[in-house]
């Protein structure tokens, strides 16, 4: 891990990034994505975001291995205070670390931006087994970073001609 570097994202490494993100949307209920966006689509995500937040990568050997970025949570001004995190890693690189880099350094540029609340939104299983397209491991990570489950929204999501559910996660940070 000492050779893991954490680097600033900019648009230009969607490609990059687009085929990390590639696998959680064809081979996965992580993502409820169905159609995995455009190079350009996926650029553009980025720029939205890192307008105001911040977007990281995990980056090994010149390879990028992850990324994290924090978003708004639910977008009116009141929530301010408020973000959501959202990470991927390459398919190759879970439990190995990255996940915990990534979340670290993320966390500390957004408590000094004065964020106080951190969310994560999480896809389950809807019956509480795990199957061949999500497993709880996103929620366990969570859980080991600090976070504390707070929600439930029972088969709202549906992919693979089968439901899944969501949990919320809540990490207060200041």
């Amino acid at each position: 891990m000492s050779n893991t570097i954490i680097k600033e994202v900019t648009a230009e490494d969607a490609p990059e990034l687009l085929e990390i993100y590639r696998y959680y949307v064809e081979h996965t209920a992580v993502s409820f994505e169905y159609e995995t966006p455009t190079v350009e689509e996926f650029a553009e995500r980025i720029r939205r975001i890192t307008q105001k937040y911040p977007y990281l990568a995990a980056v090994r050997d010149g390879k990028t291995v992850g990324y994290a970025y924090a978003h708004a949570f639910v977008g009116r001004e009141a929530y301010r205070f408020s973000a959501e995190l959202t990470i991927y890693l390459d398919k190759s690189e879970r439990r190995n670390g990255v996940g915990r880099l990534l979340y670290t350094e993320l966390e500390k540029r957004l408590k000094e931006m004065g964020i106080t609340n951190l969310y994560a939104c999480i896809g389950v299983p809807a019956d509480g087994k795990a199957d061949e397209y999500i497993t709880f491991d996103s929620q366990h990570f969570h859980e080991h970073m600090g976070f504390e489950i707070v929600g439930l929204f029972k088969k709202c999501g549906f992919k693979f001609g089968r439901w899944y559910s969501m949990i919320w996660a809540e990490k207060i940070i200041s």
